[in-house]
C-alpha cells in the first residue's frame, strides 16, 4: 500500500513539474488542458493507452474505488460486490440504472465479442459454474475494473490465465454506446 501511495505521489509530482515546465501561454499545448492531463494520469495508473481513456469521468470513478474491500451485497466504500460496483459505476458515470445482478445485467445488453470491446463495456465470467457469476467493466487494452472477492475493487487483465479461462462474453449497454459516440463526436476536429 505504501509503495502504491509513493508511486502515485511521484507520478503527480512528475506531472506537476511537466505541466509547469511547458509554455503555459500556448493554446495549442495539449498539456494545458486538464482533461488531457487527467487522461495521461489515468493511462499510466491503470495501464491503458491514453487514447483509450475516452471517459475521464469513468476512470476517475474507478480510481476513487480502487482498494474498496469486497462484501457480498455491499453498496458502499466500506464494501461492495462485483455487480453493485458495475451498477454504481453506470449510475454515477452514465446516469443510468442497469440492475444489481450480473445475470440480470447480461440479459439487458447487446452482446459484444472480446475483440470488439470498448471502454465502458461489461465483461462477464462463469467462474466454476454454468451461470454468470462475475462482472467487470472494460477500460481498454484488455484491462477491466471489478470487485474481486479476494482483493476488492481492482484492475485485472483479460489475458491473465485465470480470467481468460472463465471469460464468457462482453456486453454493451445502449447508454454506454451512446455516451461513447457522444465523446467521439465531441473530440473530432
Amino acid at each position: 500500500m505504501k509503495t502504491t501511495v509513493c508511486a502515485v505521489c511521484m507520478l503527480l509530482t512528475c506531472l506537476t513539474f511537466r505541466a509547469n515546465a511547458q509554455d503555459q501561454s500556448s493554446p495549442e499545448n495539449p498539456s494545458n488542458d486538464p482533461d488531457n492531463l487527467a487522461k495521461e494520469y489515468f493511462s499510466q495508473i491503470m495501464g491503458v493507452a491514453a487514447a483509450s481513456t475516452a471517459s475521464t469521468k469513468m476512470y476517475q470513478f474507478i480510481y476513487d474505488w480502487i482498494g474498496t474491500p469486497y462484501r457480498l451485497g455491499g453498496t458502499t466504500k466500506k464494501g461492495i460486490d462485483c455487480s453493485k460496483f458495475a451498477a454504481e459505476l453506470y449510475e454515477q458515470v452514465f446516469n443510468t440504472t442497469i440492475g444489481y445482478n450480473s445475470r440480470n445485467i447480461y440479459s439487458k445488453v447487446d452482446k459484444v465479442s472480446k475483440n470488439n470491446l470498448q471502454p465502458g463495456d461489461f465483461v462477464f465470467f462463469k467462474i466454476r459454474s454454468r451461470n454468470i457469476t462475475h462482472i467487470g467493466v472494460y477500460i481498454g487494452d484488455n484491462r477491466f475494473a471489478h470487485a474481486s472477492s479476494s482483493r476488492g475493487v481492482m484492475i485485472s487483465d483479460l489475458e491473465d490465465a485465470y480470467w481468460k479461462r472463465y471469460y464468457f462474453n462482453g456486453g454493451r449497454a445502449l447508454v454506454a454506446d451512446a455516451e461513447t459516440a457522444n465523446i467521439e463526436e465531441n473530440t473530432v476536429d
